[in-house]
């Protein structure tokens, strides 16, 4: 199999790279630390491009902290455009596809309609902004290129959604959760299995992707559904986005078509609610 290079290999997403690896028995995969992969040292990422002659770059770094994005705009655009500019040359340089995560806040979300890859973009954020740009600077350098948006991302690694949920639930008797903004939870299980069925895929198709879950919910009745499949005995209450108001907007509406990716590569893309269920699964199964 083609040699595969994992940016950011010890956040949410490489670490469910990392279960997926070993679950579908694949070798050819490097996990460099941190500090031989950050993307804003040229010439240490210079060299670890030539130790390992990667055919495939897998970019799971970002700067993802939504709202304090709003106060460090630098750091967040050096991270989400200027990186992955650095992982877009270096990967022309020798030869590699870049696969690049990006995200569903590059949309304002304020129209109700499932969202294809020509969409106008419009982000509201300084995050939203920033990961446009990474898709357009990776767009403009890099033709062997895969950009896959995805929304929600939650996994029994590192800190997610899911996991906040269960340990606020187990903390109190009551949260009050927004209900007006919707779009579909994202396991990131599912998406790791998802970028080596691309790898995999003899039919090398280039350039942007949608890939979420499939169906449609708001943060509401995800964290109802979190509660219900765990057993958690918690009362929930929807609120407007008004009564809880964060320092960066986020889009109302985000709800991405897939038929694309499905059409391209013949992915199979599972329910939302099926894969909450095995990952609320996977916890419990760790934590016996």
């Amino acid at each position: 199999m083609a040699k595969v290079l994992v940016i950011g290999a010890g956040g949410q997403l490489g670490q469910c790279i990392k279960k997926i690896v070993a679950k579908r028995s694949i070798t050819a995969v490097v996990f460099p630390e941190e500090g031989a992969a950050n993307i804003l040292n040229v010439a240490d990422l210079s060299v670890l491009f030539h130790q390992e002659q990667p055919n495939y770059v897998i970019n799971c770094a970002a700067y993802t902290a939504v709202d304090k994005a709003e106060d460090e705009a630098d750091l967040a655009k050096a991270v989400n455009e200027t990186g992955a500019s650095n992982l877009a040359q270096l990967c022309k340089q020798h030869q590699a596809t870049l696969i690049h995560i990006s995200t569903d806040f590059v949309f304002e979300g304020n129209e109700i309609k499932l969202l294809i890859e020509e969409d106008v973009t419009k982000p509201i954020s300084v995050y939203g902004a920033t990961k446009l740009d990474g898709e357009l600077a990776i767009a403009e350098e890099l033709d062997q290129h895969i950009i896959l948006r995805t929304s929600w991302l939650y996994s029994e690694f590192a800190n997610n959604f899911v996991k906040t949920m269960l340990k606020l639930g187990a903390e109190r008797d009551e949260l009050n959760i927004i209900a007006d903004q919707v779009g579909t939870p994202t396991y990131a299980i599912d998406l790791a299995n998802t970028i080596f069925d691309i790898i995999q895929n003899p039919e090398k198709k280039y350039g942007l992707y949608h890939f979420s879950n499939e169906g449609v919910t708001s943060w509401f009745d995800f964290a109802k559904a979190i509660f219900d499949f765990s057993g958690t005995q918690v009362r929930v209450n929807p609120i407007p986005t008004s009564a809880y108001p964060t320092r960066a907007k986020r889009p109302h509406f985000s709800v991405m078509d897939k038929t694309k990716i499905k059409k391209d590569y013949s992915i199979s893309v599972p329910y939302w609610m099926d894969s909450l269920k095995e990952c609320i699964e996977q916890l419990r199964l760790n934590n016996q």
